[in-house]
């Protein structure tokens, strides 16, 4: 079947469901594989829930009576109806990826954006080989500017992407060191990264560059670029505070964001950026800002039981790690306590990542911290205000000895460490 042919059905369907258990009357029920799963065996039960047509790859599960759409690879037919369907909407792309901070600077820019024009932007984090075709897909003739997170953990996965979605605007939030097990290196890191701006210079694109970060000025001085930091540039953006909730200073206006962590003000400044570029009202801007609250467990202020919390235990990487301890080494407060668990997709550099983070607590003691999960439990301390904890219930038995009473948390870890559970013991 032609592309045209299908995006026929596309548009004659409700829209794309990947998973039985989410079906909707008259949608295009795409069966894709795994691992360990193979959505050609749900066909039938996709129909029978109001699928109105199912795109297969599995022969044996045609039907001849038009209900399926027998295609090689049902994945690859996807992405090139997402790239066919991005190119009819003829919309602006804001394509955004990074190390740290992805989501986040995602929903604020969205939340900017979305002050003056029909947005759709990725839902939570579906950023990969199949999220991005979603999120195209999920955009409509009423979308006038699309804005799409891209996710990576080895080279050319970013490039794949690109050529997916097209976005006309970049953005990468930073460099870290996050999935060094696929990317094998820093290095590895910025060259997959990158593969966002190798993207925009084929294309006369745009990318937004944060200014206080070398690196992203080096690789992008030879594309069209706005600047913003908080030094004089393209968009000057002041931060006036971080000891709890990040504020800043723009244009004459001052936004007080619901959001913790010096770092976070990186993401609030390219939002800020993003907007005047699309000719946001400065007070609006402010307003999204100000309204935006975290979720997902990332950089959120939690109050329970006298105690204040910073949640963000949706993921860590040496990088974010290193970040949250140094904010939260500043921040004031009460006493501190740290809950802390192992940082995944390290590979080689487990050990290595995780021991030097143990090495600045005990340079920095800034309040009794319990180490969670075997990489930190195989690390080398004698301070007495750390304590190794090598499963989550050993550290249910043990917070009960601490006697908290009106702490200052801070919760961080991977998210298979599911750190936020500790909320149920606090």
């Amino acid at each position: 079947m032609k592309i045209e042919q299908l995006y026929k059905i596309f548009l004659e369907s409700s829209g794309i469901c990947t998973d039985t258990r989410k079906i909707t009357e008259n949608c295009l029920f795409v069966a894709l594989r795994g691992d360990y799963f193979n959505g050609n065996e749900f066909t039938q039960e996709a129909l029978d829930k109001g699928a109105y047509k199912v795109i297969i790859d599995d022969i044996a599960k045609h039907r001849n009576t038009g209900e399926t759409i027998l295609c090689r690879n049902s994945l690859s037919l996807l992405q090139k109806l997402a790239n066919y369907h991005r190119k009819q909407l003829a919309i602006p792309i804001i394509g955004l990826t990074g190390s740290n901070g992805k989501t986040t600077t995602k929903e604020l820019i969205n939340a900017v954006l979305s002050q003056k024009f029909k947005t759709s932007a990725t839902r939570g984090n579906l950023n990969n080989h199949i999220g991005v075709p979603l999120t195209l897909l999920n955009m409509n003739e009423q979308t006038e500017i699309g804005i799409v997170e891209m996710g990576a953990n080895h080279v050319k996965e970013i490039e794949a992407l690109c050529k997916i979605a097209e976005p006309d605007f970049g953005y990468i939030t930073n460099f870290g060191k996050a999935h060094l097990e696929g990317f094998g290196s820093l290095e590895g890191v910025i060259r997959g990264k990158s593969e966002l701006y190798k993207h925009i210079s084929k294309t006369a694109g745009t990318v937004f560059v944060n200014a206080n970060d070398p690196k992203q000025l080096e690789l992008t001085k030879s594309l069209k670029r706005i600047s913003f930091g908080n030094e004089e540039q393209d968009h000057y953006i002041s931060l006036i505070d971080a000891s709890h909730t990040v504020e800043v200073a723009f244009n004459g206006q001052r936004a007080k964001s619901q959001v913790v962590g010096v770092y976070n003000y990186h993401n609030i400044a390219a939002a800020i950026a993003i907007g005047k570029h699309f000719e946001i009202p400065s007070e609006k801007i402010q307003t999204a800002i100000e309204t935006y609250v975290p979720n997902m467990n990332r950089s959120q202020i939690v109050e329970k039981n006298g105690h204040k919390i910073i949640l963000d235990a949706y993921n860590a990487n040496p990088t974010s790690m290193m970040a949250a301890l140094e904010n939260f080494k500043q921040a004031t407060g009460a006493a501190k306590l740290l809950i802390l668990g192992d940082m995944f997709e390290l590979g080689d550099e487990a050990e290595t990542e995780h021991q030097a983070i143990v090495n600045f607590l005990e340079k920095y003691p800034i309040g009794t911290t319990l180490l969670v999960g075997e990489n930190f439990y195989h690390t080398q301390t004698n301070a007495s205000h750390m304590h190794r904890l090598r499963e989550f219930e050993d550290l249910v038995s043990y917070l009960p000895s601490l006697g908290l009473n009106n702490s200052f948390i801070l919760i961080k870890g991977s998210r298979g460490m599911a750190l936020e559970r500790v909320l149920e013991l606090i």
